[in-house]
């Protein structure tokens, strides 16, 4: 193909002599580019789709729903370590617990700083791990997943 030549008859005609030309070709190009970004984001309806690593083998073991109260044990123990080491309260929402969750946590941190200091951490710990078993259990109970909602 000669330089200068139009690919198709009237091709020529569109990009020089008219103000048209180049808007028409922008008019095109903004939707395909547009287009072409939506479908390349990972996710987007229509787009690609990438594969996980529990899609293409067997399902693997679903996650463990927690009870209530098993929740309350792992946060509230979590919580009062992390106050008693770092001598600090902090707001009981940023913490992730209820209000009563951090009711508990601050009479579990006051019994276990009398405990540190006569009988040291460990000591400490322990005792920790038991109030929050025995408080959170008496809050409660023995419900099951989704059973009462918190208090």
């Amino acid at each position: 193909m000669e330089r200068g030549r139009a690919l198709w008859p009237g091709a020529a005609a569109r990009g020089t002599g008219r103000r048209g030309g180049r808007a028409s070709r922008w008019a095109l190009a903004l939707p395909a580019t547009a287009l072409a970004a939506a479908c390349a984001s990972p996710g987007a309806p229509g787009g690609p789709v990438t594969a996980s690593p529990r899609q293409t083998g067997a399902p693997g073991p679903a996650s463990p729903v927690l009870s209530d109260r098993e929740l309350c044990v792992r946060l509230v123990s979590h919580w009062a370590r992390e106050t008693l080491e770092g001598d600090t309260y902090g707001d009981y929402q940023s913490m992730g617990l209820s209000g009563g969750q951090y009711e508990i946590v601050l009479a579990i941190v006051a019994t276990a700083r009398d405990t540190a200091g006569r009988q040291g951490p460990r000591a400490a710990h322990e005792l920790i791990d038991r109030q929050a078993r025995e408080r959170c259990a008496a809050r409660y109970g023995d419900d099951g997943p989704g059973g009462r909602p918190p208090r």
